[in-house]
């Protein structure tokens, strides 16, 4: 693990050594966090001790662009951008992504399937090559995408194949992007915790609604975002909580709390829904959003808009077409 500017008093206040045998940054973010990972240290802004790298989850992450492997998987000037939209459910399935495709790539979408067909359209208009699947098979074909965005993927959905090939995509410089419940996935691959930021779902409270807050806004998923923003989401509670990631927007400590008397309490005023960092020398970013199925539809939902540019450039970020994880 690199250090960079570290002073002293800083190493000695905060830096200890986990069960591991890696190096682990303490903090107060809330409850559930921690296990021994990594986990539970600050997001990694320039103000953090560390603001290039930690190994652990048997890889290096962090939010310094030095940590990228620039390998052949990200966009390149001149080429047409491509992703792969990837929305299989072996678990339960949210209702934006309607009913379950037919096997193959790019199977038809009917008017229920309205994350996919929708963020397909935001993404062609900005110029992107876009596929679409629910087969894991289609995972080992990844040569010739830039990005995988996992929407609401959940349980189970990677076979050991897949696994595999992520892995290499991920490694040769391929964005991932993490939606939703992307975070109800593979609770039992350590390194796909990892590339969501060492976080994952524990539960969540009502759908309600609530106020956004970007806490950065010299990202480009978040430059044209509002301060403060209302929307309605579940307001997912992860354990473990994201570590070494640069935190792009939170919820306030009152949208946080879930208002009930078991499970999960909320993180109280340092609860993110949006974060960035470098993975196994590759991009990730990550939103718990997009819940609703309004929120995918030109239906009037408050935020919607703002959802939709975050999700856009988020995406454009991790492939490689627009600067990423800014801090």
């Amino acid at each position: 693990m690199k250090l960079k500017s570290l002073s002293i008093p800083a190493v000695v206040a905060t830096l200890i050594l986990g069960a591991s045998g890696g190096a682990v940054l303490t903090g107060n973010n809330g409850n559930g966090n921690g296990n021994g990972n990594g986990n539970g240290g600050p997001n990694g802004v320039k103000a953090a001790i560390y603001t290039d790298g930690i190994s652990d989850y048997g890889v290096e992450r962090g939010t310094d662009a030095s940590l990228y492997n620039d390998w052949g998987n990200g966009w390149s000037e001149g080429e047409t951008p491509s992703v792969l939209i990837y929305s299989h459910t072996p678990g339960p399935r949210h209702a934006h992504l309607g009913d379950r495709l037919d096997p193959g790539l790019n199977p038809p979408l009917n008017e229920s399937n309205v994350a996919q067909a929708n963020l397909k359209e935001w993404l062609e208009a900005e110029g992107v090559e876009v596929s679409w699947t629910e087969d894991v098979g289609q995972l080992s074909r990844l040569g010739g995408y830039n990005g995988v965005i996992a929407l609401s993927a959940n349980r189970d959905a990677y076979d050991d194949a897949a696994q595999n090939s992520l892995k290499k995509f991920v490694r040769g410089g391929g964005g991932f992007v993490g939606i939703h419940n992307a975070f109800g996935a593979e609770y039992n691959w350590p390194w796909y915790e990892g590339l969501l930021g060492g976080a994952n779902f524990y539960d969540h409270g009502p759908n309600r609604e609530g106020t956004v807050e970007t806490v950065n806004r010299k990202d480009v998923s978040t430059e044209n975002l509002p301060r403060e923003w209302g929307y309605k989401d579940e307001w997912y509670n992860l354990v473990p909580f994201p570590s070494y990631v640069n935190v792009l927007a939170k919820v306030d400590a009152e949208t946080s709390d879930p208002g009930r008397d078991s499970g999960h309490p909320g993180h109280g005023d340092n609860h993110p829904v949006s974060w960035c960092h470098y993975y196994d020398g590759g991009k990730s970013w990550l939103t718990t959003l997009g819940h609703d199925v309004n929120t995918w539809t030109d239906a009037e939902f408050e935020g919607s808009e703002h959802f939709r540019d975050h999700v856009v450039n988020g995406t454009l970020s991790a492939i490689g077409v627009k600067s990423f994880c800014q801090s």
